[in-house]
């Protein structure tokens, strides 16, 4: 069988093609339900749809560059554009329509921002301030809404409970047995009379509206969680400028108006026009599917929503919102599409299908032995031309007791076991702080052999300060210093440490509404911001008496980041430049000595500085080194900021300590077969001295840095790739290699951690990318499969442990309902073929079909995870789903029930002394009620596949307890009060004792089963 699904039903976790999911469908025979079992699989003709619109979108954009081209060398010839403001606009105080503004940004139509006087003229027409923002008066802002609308796509609704009762009602087998139920009723009553003649019909009424109505419920549920779930994917903040202070808001709460900060990673909100900035490079795929990135400034100044910025910094007039956007429009059909169905979900369609294929042969068969026996019958007494309405009935009996066959035989309930235990998982995952944005990440996360992890934040608590300190070759203990190291350092030094600091970074210091200091930008940033504040410097008055020339933001490949400014007196240039202290010092030929003089970098000093840095290193600082450089031969903003010939201001240590439980959870990962490497931008003795006190680092593990890794061919790659723990000064790309080496040479299942821009490649390329929630950019969460919301590694092991638990519960859920399968198959199917006759009604077919299929789902798929689960090795990459574990345990029990109820079936009557003309009813009423209790007791041990003590931890799962609860305490009722309708009667109290013996009996023979090695 896992052969026949690995051929035919196997898809990958994640990037399938096409070709994949439409070969899955095209297999998928004996379908019940296709509107239920179909529900969580992705829909391909919207995906086509978006794929069009997306095509449609790159054409038009192409054209409307290639039109405001040709219109800039024309501008000056055109005639004023004839608009015409309408008047519900013009009476809300404002000079331009929402229709307008989309039309200038989406068609990139430059005539028409000519003609509305630029992105200024555009600002004054909003009534918006290109430095103040909108102010935040509620009755404004609501005003501006109105007419504006909101910045939220039109999403599908939620569906009703009723909807989902009418898609179980869908079910091919269940409208059959109502049919069948009618045609009851009427003959029936027709020859016994009302009410007797009605009980068998209404008997199959009754249990078809119990399952339709537990399925929708358990539906309707799922359908809740996955539109929290969707609801928090979808919580992005951005920077916005409102009443003159930068604040977080949600991009849902964004107005034409709005003035939004930018920065690499971003992705554009909504559609609007560049104010200022530096370097931006936008990269429009996701709209268009063009992967050549666009320039955005003063002359291009279009920037559409949905779009992701790849590089750079700005300011930007938000234009257009919502459904008025293209990107909009797009994603309404996308969410449309749906997610790719996982794995296992596709897995568990091809096990229905086979098996549904066995059942549907075991029914007719069946079928054809009852009419057989009948028709022998009717011969044997000469009868077979005259027909009585109780015949009629009992043919239509034994119809419905093969197309009930057929309902326990096609195991619909597993494909959909699946997102019961995941969207559990996930609900819970989100209460962890993971927020899981692809469903098949939850089980893949279950196998993975391999985590590379970020240092910075995911490691460390990425709460920075700068502790110690190199400035003009004097190392400092700022730490214990404090502000007297001011007093220390040359005055000149002093200005252009300062100057450095404040004009060189990606952080701001602000005033917030409260009228406090706050600093924004990364951490990094912010602990170098918090020395130039402590050294007595004022952010806002050095911005303002430097003009910026030109920036070139951080990036992971450089390491580091300039700035060009012109110095107030003359006018003079020059270069900053700041980022990893070995890079940088490199590119430095002079440097500041401690009596505040430029003096050239000599062999001795600079032994000195490579010294110091691997001291703070040692001690587990992250080091950086800041420099400048007069640009005495003038530059122009085009050109790059030059690579060398800096000098050397200082170097600073900056403290980052390991999180709390970082030790702990990689020893969990370890002894869970889960190797732990670290992947970091970082010094290379930093990143030793942080493993080593994570634990990650071990005597026979090896550290490496990216440029040395690179170098390596093929063959030394295969030896090295497995001793490798640390890897230090890499790059995206080299990160990017690890994990495909890992992953296509070695066979590794890897799960990735990123929160850069650069990341999104080897997130991409992983089985299971992590994003940072806090550090992340918007681009690394548009790559990963789960978010870290609170970018802990003590997170990314909650996560493994939820994905083995959701693995492991759908393995015990499919091993306890293929029993049920078995059993309840063979037992109708023998006993018609030797007897003439089935022991188990349809009724109490569809009851046992409710127990394995809706209330087994929810008792053993929504299994918490414990800490046992770690102690297994992982799944890997070529784990077999049903194991051999599982057909051992299948079969043992599959063997124990058929041969007891084989057993009543030919000794029952004596054995309990039942004779008169309910005997065979007696009879039939205890072995169902033999056959419950036997899959109650096998739902227990069912808990664990290979361990004995199957109680532990029983009562942290009340889903569980309250299952098996419901399960008895209907049974009773089922049995004692409710014969007419069920075909039962009242058992004595002997019956019941012998009935829950002969279920519990399981337990001991399945802890039997588990002691047999396979």
């Amino acid at each position: 069988m896992e052969s026949y699904l690995n051929q035919n039903f196997d898809v990958k976790a994640k990037h399938s093609s096409e070709e994949a999911l439409e070969k899955w469908r095209n297999l998928c025979g004996v379908v019940k339900n296709p509107k239920r079992r179909f529900r969580f699989t992705a829909n391909l003709s919207k995906r086509y749809e978006a794929a069009a619109m997306r095509r449609t979108n790159q054409e038009k954009l192409r054209i409307a560059v290639l039109v405001s081209k040709a219109a800039f060398q024309f501008i000056s010839g055109v005639a004023p554009s004839d608009y015409t403001v309408p008047e519900e606009v013009k009476a809300a105080g404002f000079d331009i329509c929402a229709d307008e503004l989309g039309s200038i940004v989406e068609s990139h139509d430059v005539k028409k921002l000519k003609f509305h006087g630029g992105v200024d003229g555009l600002a004054g027409k909003l009534k918006a301030s290109p430095t103040e923002g909108l102010s935040t008066d509620a009755a404004h802002l609501s005003q501006r809404q109105d007419l504006f609308g909101i910045n939220k796509f039109a999403e599908s609704e939620l569906k009703s409970f009723w909807v989902f009762v009418w898609e179980a009602l869908q079910d091919m087998t269940l409208m059959i047995l109502g049919v069948c139920a009618f045609v009851s009723l009427i003959v029936g009553i027709a020859t016994e009379g009302w009410p007797k003649g009605s009980h068998d019909g209404l008997g199959i009424v009754a249990s078809i509206l119990l399952v339709v109505f537990v399925t929708a419920t358990s539906d309707y549920r799922q359908s809740l969680q996955f539109r929290d779930l969707d609801k928090e994917k979808k919580k992005i903040t951005v920077q916005v400028t409102r009443s003159g202070f930068r604040q977080k808001l949600s991009i849902y709460d964004l107005l034409p108006g709005d003035i939004v900060h930018l920065a690499i990673g971003d992705q554009v909100p909504a559609d609007g026009l560049f104010l200022s900035g530096f370097s931006v490079v936008i990269d429009e795929s996701s709209l268009t599917g063009e992967s050549e990135p666009v320039m955005v400034n003063a002359q291009n100044p279009f920037l559409l929503s949905g779009t992701k910025v790849q590089d750079g910094s700005c300011k930007m007039l938000i234009t257009t919102v919502g459904m008025r956007t293209q990107w909009g429009k797009l994603m309404a059909t996308l969410t449309e599409g749906g997610d790719d169905e996982t794995p296992l979900q596709v897995k568990l369609n091809g096990v229905a299908t086979i098996i549904g294929k066995i059942g549907l042969f075991f029914a007719v068969v069946t079928f054809a032995v009852l009419v057989q026996g009948m028709f022998m019958r009717k011969l044997s007494t000469g009868t077979h031309w005259i027909w009585s309405g109780d015949e009629a009935l009992e043919l239509l009996e034994y119809f419905a007791i093969a197309v009930t066959i057929v309902v326990v035989a096609v195991p619909e309930g597993l494909p959909l076991a699946v997102t019961l235990s995941l969207a559990f998982a996930m609900k819970k995952m989100m209460n962890d702080k993971a927020l899981v944005r692809h469903l098949a990440a939850c089980e893949t996360m279950g196998s993975a052999t391999t985590i590379c992890s970020d240092k910075t934040g995911t490691l460390t608590t990425n709460h920075m300060t700068v502790v110690k300190s190199c400035i003009c070759m004097n190392v400092q203990d700022i730490a214990n210093k404090g502000s007297s190291l001011q007093s220390e350092i040359p005055e000149s030094a002093l200005k252009l440490l300062i100057q450095s600091i404040f004009n060189n970074t990606g952080g701001e210091v602000v005033v917030n509404k409260h009228g406090k200091t706050e600093i924004l930008g990364t951490p990094t940033e912010t602990a170098i911001l918090e020395l130039g504040l402590s050294l007595g410097g004022n952010f806002q008055e050095e911005r303002k008496s430097y003009k910026v020339i030109k920036v070139e933001p951080f990036n992971s490949t450089k390491k580091r980041m300039g700035v060009v400014i012109e110095l107030p007196e003359g006018g003079s240039l020059r270069a900053h430049t700041k980022g990893a202290s070995e890079i940088v010092l490199a590119a430095c030929d002079k440097v500041v000595n401690s009596s505040g003089d430029v003096v050239p970098l000599d062999e001795e000093s600079i032994k000195y500085l490579n010294v110091t840095i691997n001291e703070f290193a040692n001690e587990a600082l992250r080091t950086l080194c800041l420099a400048y450089m007069d640009l005495e031969n003038g530059f122009s903003p085009d050109e790059a900021i030059p690579a060398s010939g800096f000098t050397c201001v200082g170097i600073v240590g900056i403290k980052d300590p390991v999180r709390p439980g970082v030790k702990e959870s990689v020893e969990l990962c370890r002894r869970a077969g889960i190797t732990v490497r670290m992947v970091t931008g970082d010094n290379i003795n930093t990143a030793k001295a942080i493993a080593r006190e994570c634990g990650i680092l071990t005597d026979d593990g090896i550290a490496i840095e990216g440029p040395v890794f690179r170098e390596k061919s093929q063959e030394e790659l295969l030896e090295l790739i497995p001793k490798i723990q640390v890897m230090a000064r890499s790059s995206p790309m080299d990160k990017h290699t690890l994990v495909k080496q890992l992953r296509t040479t070695f066979d590794e299942v890897v799960a990735v951690t990123g929160d850069g821009t650069n990341d999104a490649p080897a997130l991409h390329e992983a089985d299971i990318g992590l994003a940072m929630g806090i550090a992340g950019t918007e681009v690394a969460k548009e790559s990963a499969d789960v978010i870290i919301l609170d970018d802990n590694f003590s997170t990314i092991v909650t996560v493994a442990k939820w994905g083995r638990s959701v693995y492991i519960n759908i393995q015990k859920f499919v091993q306890f309902q293929l029993t049920v399968n078995v059993v309840a198959l063979i037992v109708n199917f023998s006993s018609a073929c030797l007897t003439g006759d089935a022991p188990l009604t349809a009724v109490q077919l569809l009851w046992v079909n409710m127990i394995m299929d809706t209330l087994g789902a929810l008792a053993l798929a929504t299994e918490p995870p414990n800490n046992e689960l770690m102690k297994r090795l992982p799944v890997g990459r070529r784990g077999n789903f049903i194991t051999n574990a599982m057909w051992r345990n299948i079969l043992g029990q599959s063997v124990y029930q058929f041969i007891v109820i084989w057993f009543l079936q030919a000794k029952g009557k004596s054995m309990f002394g039942l004779d008169g003309p309910d005997s065979t009813l007696m009879l039939n009423t205890l072995i169902f009620n033999c056959f419950v209790f036997c899959q109650v007791f096998n739902e227990i041990s069912s808990r664990e596949m290979e361990e004995i003590d199957v109680f532990k931890g029983i009562l942290d799962n009340y889903v569980f307890v309250v299952v098996i609860g419901a399960t008895v305490f209907f049974q009773i009722i089922i049995i004692e009060f409710l014969g007419t309708f069920a075909s039962t009667t009242p058992l004595t109290i002997v019956q019941w004792i012998f009935s829950i013996i002969i279920g519990f009996l399981g337990m001991p023979i399945a802890a039997g089963l588990k002691m047999i090695p396979v």
